[in-house]
């Protein structure tokens, strides 16, 4: 039985959602996969490096998104990471989730990492659900490939109905798909999600790595300083 707790309220005069349900312990993947490496924040920096809004950029997990609050009972999802551009923020934060209606327009990309406990649902009805709501591409990332069948696999809107992404496998065993809504190659590799810059075939930038070319370029400047020393004789 659903409680008063689990549905829509009206907060300060406005819908607000209600939270999302407590996850299931084996969907630790999730965590490793997405957040535990700044996966989602490292995407977020290079969409905004790319020309996105930050101010109406919205990179998110672990929030609902429903058509309508009155449709909340009948079809509602919270995928594991979702990105939505040229929306409100706020009304989002206000809302407790993506509400279609209120934004004017779905999200622009799902992915959902596979578990043991969602393997299933992530190939079936949370497709189903993603494609009812136009959003723009719905990806699937499966660390083993035991869960979805597949270890990259990738949907795209077309004329209201999913297609599949086409994934490439390389040599090395390495799968890649790139999303057209973001710009950006998915990359499974070695039971790792990436994101790679399709331009250059690299993945794009993390924090540690940003350091790293930082604290390097400091040395190599400090050495030539001290170069310039001693052939000056100081």
């Amino acid at each position: 039985m659903v409680t008063a707790k689990e549905l829509p309220q009206v907060v300060n005069g406005r819908i607000r959602l209600p939270d999302i349900p407590e996850r299931n312990p084996d969907e630790v993947t999730t965590y490793d996969s997405l957040h535990h490496e700044g996966n989602a924040f490292h995407l977020r920096q290079h969409l905004v490096a790319q020309g996105a809004d930050p101010e109406r950029l919205l990179v998110t997990a672990d929030h609902w998104i429903v058509q309508d609050a009155e449709d909340f009972l009948r079809r509602r999802r919270y995928p594991d990471l979702m990105v939505a551009f040229d929306v409100d923020l706020e009304a989002h934060k206000g809302s407790n989730g993506y509400i279609i209606a209120e934004q004017g327009k779905p999200p622009d990309f799902v992915l959902e990492v596979a578990s043991q406990s969602t393997g299933r649902i992530d190939v079936g009805p949370k497709r189903d659900d993603y494609e009812s709501f136009g959003i723009r591409e719905y990806w699937r990332f499966d660390e083993s490939g035991m869960f979805h069948g597949v270890r990259l696999a990738g949907d795209r809107l077309t004329e209201g109905t999913y297609e599949p992404i086409e994934i490439q496998e390389h040599d090395d065993d390495r799968l890649r798909g790139y999303s057209v809504a973001l710009g950006v190659e998915l990359e499974w590799r070695n039971g790792r999600l990436g994101w790679l810059n399709p331009r250059t075939g690299q993945h794009i930038p993390t924090f540690l790595e940003e350091r790293a070319r930082a604290e390097n370029a400091e040395a190599h400047l400090r050495r030539l300083e001290e170069e310039l020393r001693r052939f000056r004789g100081e």
